[in-house]
């Protein structure tokens, strides 16, 4: 058997000044031939998954292309097309094949296209038919599309957040494409979408949780493949945006529907419990400092660069210094400048700066700071965290700068914190510390649940703020829950 993989993932978040270019692509992967296999192989991941399943079912396996980077706005179309040409390319090359799988994302947007993986999955179909079996695995943040589901054989998405199971969902669809080239399955989809979008929310609390458990319910139940529960991308506006639940089943339409809306009944049933507690950054740290133990987890959900957001907010580091705080730790900021400024200057050197803000003023105003460099570094590491596990990251130029009480780490690229590694690069263990500021919105809780005292999520204006109602949504199909309180949704 061959099998051909690949990987397009984009998450777009359309309210970002920042274009997703093939530069920025570039920063993070862009990729042809067995360079692929050799980044992936045991790494934990949905193209990691695929590979190592594949190779122990004994699959010959072709890579073709694999783009990622980390969410910003909409993908200019130059970038696209050169995507559609590398992929189409690396597909073509491999001659005939028994099956495609692919790694996409769910919330791609490009500039006039509204739904990238599905517009991307025609394009595939164009070259390869629709007797070749064709499954992608996708983020549980996708805003699911009807052309999604017929381009695809199966679309099979994470269950989890943090997304720990990538690895696992691409094992399951290299198990599937293997029944199906063997005539052991014939899998159907169908898809409920509802009239609702839900900030960030963790699945191991209710009531994502309770919506999980009840997928798997009925992924126990005779012929049901698979139940996913899509959250959405609430941060793109476009008609698709919002909740879905995609249902697989083993050649039964009726069943798969029949799964679908019992589990989007419950999700409805339970909407108003995905509204979250919002405290701002001063608050979060009143709160911190009355929490016995340490560390403490201050996560700035406004400025999660893996929600599209710029990563060199000023918000919480803000309320930190203005606070006087000891023995407290920030990662990170992304500023270039301060980095390259900070190695110019050199360990022991004090420096004067401007610090973060340089994007927009929307996530704070740059602060100005003296600060002594206390630790440089090359920025690069090995992820540790049970999401991605194994990945190797490079954040460039990066310093650790000590501005009062407070150690800060400065990279020159974006991204959120996954796990302790950035800090103890630069000397940090994050134990040690009564208070750790870090931005993202909850993949770091796969490494800090079981190492900290408390986690406190504050909120402030952002283009990953967890308040919907301060977006100025254009496009999107209303009404909708939470922006039109009287929403119904009925089946």
């Amino acid at each position: 058997m061959k099998m051909v993989v690949g990987v397009v993932s984009h998450e777009t978040n359309t309210f970002s000044n920042v274009p997703t270019t093939v530069e920025l692509f570039k920063l993070w992967e862009w990729e042809r031939g067995q360079t692929i296999l050799q980044k992936h192989r045991r790494v934990r991941d949905p193209l990691g998954g695929m590979i190592d399943r594949a190779e122990e079912l004994g699959i010959e396996v072709i890579p073709s292309f694999a783009a990622f980077t980390y969410p910003n706005g909409t993908i200019t179309a130059e970038t696209y097309e050169a995507i559609k040409q590398e992929l189409i390319e690396g597909i073509m090359e491999a001659g005939e094949v028994d099956a495609i799988c692919l790694v996409l994302h769910g919330a791609g947007v490009v500039e006039g296209i509204d739904d990238l993986e599905g517009d991307l999955l025609h394009v595939v179909r164009q070259v390869v038919g629709y007797s070749v079996p064709l499954i992608a695995t996708l983020d549980l943040h996708g805003n699911l599309s009807d052309k999604m589901v017929a381009e695809a054989d199966a679309l099979l998405g994470f269950h989890l957040y943090p997304h720990t199971d990538g690895y696992e969902r691409g094992i399951e669809a290299v198990d599937l494409a293997y029944r199906m080239v063997r005539g052991e399955c014939k899998p159907v989809m169908y898809l409920t979408r509802l009239p609702l979008m839900i900030p960030t929310s963790t699945t191991n609390l209710s009531p994502a949780k309770d919506i999980n458990e009840a997928c798997w319910k009925w992924e126990k139940e005779p012929g049901v493949i698979d139940c996913v529960f899509f959250h959405g991308f609430p941060y793109t506006d476009i008609p698709d945006v919002g909740v879905s639940i995609i249902t697989v089943t083993d050649g039964d339409k009726q069943l798969a529907k029949r799964v679908a809306d019992d589990v989007a009944r419950l999700v409805w049933e339970k909407r108003e419990e995905f509204s979250p507690q919002i405290l701002t950054p001063g608050e979060g740290i009143q709160e911190a400092l009355r929490t016995e133990g340490r560390p403490v987890v201050i996560n700035e959900t406004s400025d999660n660069p893996g929600g599209g957001s710029p990563g060199d907010g000023t918000h919480l580091l803000r309320a930190m210094l203005e606070a006087k705080l000891e023995n407290v730790c920030f990662g990170f900021i992304y500023d270039p400048e301060v980095a390259r400024l900070a190695h110019q200057a050199g360990v022991g050197a004090t420096i004067d700066v401007k610090l973060g803000g340089k994007t927009d003023t929307l996530h704070g105003e740059p602060l100005s700071i003296t600060a002594y460099v206390k630790s440089l570094t090359d920025g690069q590491f090995t992820i540790s965290s049970p999401m991605g596990k194994g990945t190797r990251e490079n954040y460039g130029k990066s310093a650790r700068l000590q501005i009062g009480g407070v150690d800060v780490l400065i990279c020159s690229v974006k991204s959120q914190v996954l796990d302790e590694q950035i800090f103890l690069l630069h000397g940090i263990n994050v134990l040690n510390y009564k208070i750790v500021g870090l931005k993202s919105s909850q993949h770091f809780r796969a490494a800090y649940e079981p190492i900290s005292a408390r986690i406190i999520p504050v909120d402030s204006p952002g283009l990953s703020c967890l308040q919907l109602s301060l977006f100025q949504y254009k496009r999107i199909q209303r009404p909708i829950f939470p922006l039109d309180k009287e929403t119904e949704f009925i089946l």
